[in-house]
Formats: structure tokens, C-alpha cells, sequence
């Protein structure tokens, strides 16, 4: 699975290179199933957030939703187009988004990130997510693991989400896609838990951050530490029941 992402990445940089799509990072795996304790073998999903960065021209700026009280705090991604013009001095290949005839742009350049993924100037989590599917579709024949493997997507309106086969094994995988808060390890992302959130609504996550922290705890356990075991066994317990296996986790970790 990893290998996967990391071929996807690099499939990814060169797609994406030149283009007024957002830039895609390495792929964090977060989740249970990256941490080892997925309480239902045969029903793993391997989840995973890419970072996604502005592209030329264009920049990301997180606006709080102040509406209601909830758990989660909920955020929209606006896009700013930027001047480029000094680049265009310097003999870079691209029209000003700002400061050209549209005429112009329309004619010689392909459209900003504002006219392809966006809704009102804010970051739409379904377009996005549709691109994200067909980037990964395109991809797919480009990658070593197509010659033995099938690719199969799933249906998901805020995630990629797919399958991929080889007769005898398969392996679920879901991809995120988010946008860091400053230099932190806490994101806003495509995941979200309520059963409505609007499109250009992009709750704050700390997957990352656990996973970070998990990854540090885990590795000063002893050798045999039972900390894993137990994660899956109390995780078993309470599916079905409610209590969240966040929870779960938080007090086994204490």
C-alpha cells in the first residue's frame, strides 16, 4: 500500500507540474490500519491524507465557519489569485491571472483553479474529490501494480476511495485530500462525520497529529508491549455500541 501512494505521488508531480491544479504531497497514512489495530481484519481501510498546495498563481486562505456549536471546527478554503507578473518577466510560461484581457487567458492559457474546483472563490470538496478520481483512473495503467493488480473505484462524494485486486488478495484504500494550518501537524480536510456538510465545508482534523503521536509512543513501548492488542480488542467491544474508537484509543494511550 505504500509503495502504491509513493508511485501515485511521483505520478502526481509530474501530471500536476505545470498545471493551475493543486499541488499533491506525499501521502500520510493515518487511521488504524497504518497503526496496526483495525478492529475488523477483513474490513481494513487504508486511509490516507495527501497535502494539497496552491498552484502558481493562486493562494489558500483559511475562514472559520463561526455558524453553530459544534465539536469540530468546521473551515472553508478560499482562493486568491495572485500577481505573477515578475515571474512572467523573469520568462516564466504564464499569463498574469490577474492583470491579462480575459480574451486573452481564455485563449492561451488554461483556466484558474477559481473556474475548475471551486464554488463562490472557496475550494469544493466534491469537485475535487470527482478530479481526484479521474487523476487516479488516468494514472492508474502508468504504475508498476497495474500489470498484476485491478483497480476498482468506489462511489464517495468527499473522498477517492477504490479497491484493488490480483485474484487473491485485496486491499481498500481511501484518499483525503486536505490543507495544513500553517506549519502545524493539523489540517482541514475532505473527511467529515456529520451525515450533511456542504461542499465548500472542510472540517479540521488532527489525524496527522495523532498519528505522529502514536508513532512516538509506539516506538519507546517495550518489545512486548500488549498496547495493540489491546486497541483491537477494546475496539471489537464497543462496535456497534457507540463509544467512539477515538476515545478508545485516547485512554489506552494514557
Amino acid at each position: 500500500t505504500t509503495d502504491l501512494m509513493d508511485n501515485y505521488t511521483i505520478y502526481f508531480g509530474h501530471v500536476l507540474s505545470n498545471s493551475f491544479y493543486p499541488g499533491l504531497q506525499r501521502a500520510i497514512g493515518v487511521g488504524s490500519a497504518f497503526e496496526g489495530w483495525s478492529p475488523r481484519e477483513q474490513d481494513v481501510v487504508y486511509r490516507v491524507l495527501i497535502p494539497m498546495t496552491p498552484p502558481r498563481g493562486h493562494s489558500f486562505h483559511l475562514e472559520l465557519d463561526s455558524a453553530g456549536h459544534r465539536p469540530v471546527r468546521n473551515f472553508r478554503v478560499r482562493v486568491q489569485l495572485e500577481c505573477t507578473c515578475t515571474r512572467e518577466q523573469h520568462g516564466e510560461n504564464m499569463l498574469c491571472f490577474l492583470h491579462h484581457p480575459e480574451e486573452e487567458l481564455s485563449s492561451n492559457q488554461d483556466p484558474s483553479l477559481l473556474d475548475t474546483l471551486c464554488t463562490d472563490s472557496y475550494l469544493d470538496v466534491h469537485k475535487t474529490a470527482r478530479w481526484f478520481c479521474q487523476l487516479v483512473r488516468a494514472i492508474w495503467p502508468a504504475l508498476p501494480q497495474s500489470h498484476g493488480w485491478h483497480l476498482t473505484l468506489l462511489p464517495s462524494r468527499r473522498s477517492c476511495q477504490f479497491k484493488v485486486t490480483n485474484g487473491t488478495e485485496s486491499f481498500r484504500i481511501e484518499m483525503l485530500f486536505g490543507v495544513r494550518r500553517d506549519d502545524s501537524h493539523v489540517f482541514v480536510s475532505s473527511q467529515t462525520r456529520e451525515a450533511y456538510t456542504a461542499s465548500t465545508t472542510w472540517p479540521e482534523t488532527y489525524a496527522v497529529a495523532e498519528a505522529e503521536f502514536f508513532g512516538h509512543i509506539a516506538r519507546q513501548a517495550p518489545a512486548d508491549s500488549l498496547h495493540l492488542k489491546c486497541l483491537q480488542f477494546f475496539a471489537r467491544l464497543q462496535l456497534g455500541i457507540g463509544f467512539s474508537t477515538y476515545t478508545m484509543k485516547t485512554i489506552v494511550m494514557h
